[in-house]
């Protein structure tokens, strides 16, 4: 994925009232776009294992990638899944991965550069919200409805299987949560608990540094 030369950060000033989005303007610089985001509840983390509020939601939106988005019109749409299958019986769900979506540079990489996100990396961060180690709160989302035997698959690096209890309408609606944002497992383990206040992504900004209570800046990649 190349790389932007401009650079938006996202200033979040935890005690000015929140701005929306839609009302909020770009303010053009030489050689760079400048867009200013105030956030009044404040953010917690920038794992997506613990998006349960708005403020992470929106950070988190902006720093990974879901297998399925919403879009404007609230209708669902491809995002890291180009396509997908549904069986007969709406228990098994087959997803095409997108082969050209990477993971931001990181020293949680080998050469400190990012790799392309795989299946497995689908299936890691599902199995991630489900382990009672993680805590994650959006764990209600796969419990009592995911197989318990096998729910999560690669099938190979570009194919992701899930397979349902019973079928379960909205399922592809519960993808397009943050909590469902795709992780790489390298950087979990690297940064272990601070990984919520160091994430390595895929999504349309990356990380550069996030000063609790002051301020979080992120930097434009390309859109992929």
């Amino acid at each position: 994925m190349n790389r932007s030369r401009n650079y938006l950060l996202s200033f979040i000033g935890l005690s000015i009232i929140l701005c929306l989005f839609t009302a909020c303007k770009d303010h053009q610089h030489p050689g760079k776009k400048i867009f200013h985001y105030n956030e009044q509840a404040g953010i917690a983390s920038l794992d997506p294992a613990f998006a349960k509020n708005q403020s992470i939601m929106w950070a988190v939106h902006q720093l990974y990638n879901t297998l399925v988005e919403v879009d404007e019109q609230m209708q669902l749409k491809p995002s890291l899944a180009k396509s997908w299958d549904i069986s007969t019986d709406n228990l098994t769900f087959i997803f095409h991965l997108r082969r050209d979506v990477y993971f931001n540079d990181d020293e949680a990489f080998t050469g400190n550069k990012g790799r392309r996100l795989t299946a497995v990396d689908v299936a890691y961060s599902f199995s991630r919200i489900m382990d009672k180690s993680t805590a994650s709160p959006g764990a209600w989302i796969f419990n009592s409805r995911v197989d318990t035997a096998q729910p999560f698959t690669a099938i190979n690096d570009s194919t992701f299987q899930l397979k349902l209890l019973r079928p379960f309408q909205p399922i592809l609606g519960i993808l397009s949560m943050q909590y469902c944002s795709i992780v790489p497992k390298e950087a979990v383990e690297k940064y272990g608990s601070n990984f919520r206040r160091h994430p390595v992504g895929s999504g349309p900004f990356a990380f550069v540094a996030w000063e609790e209570g002051q301020a979080l800046v992120l930097k434009e990649r390309s859109l992929f």
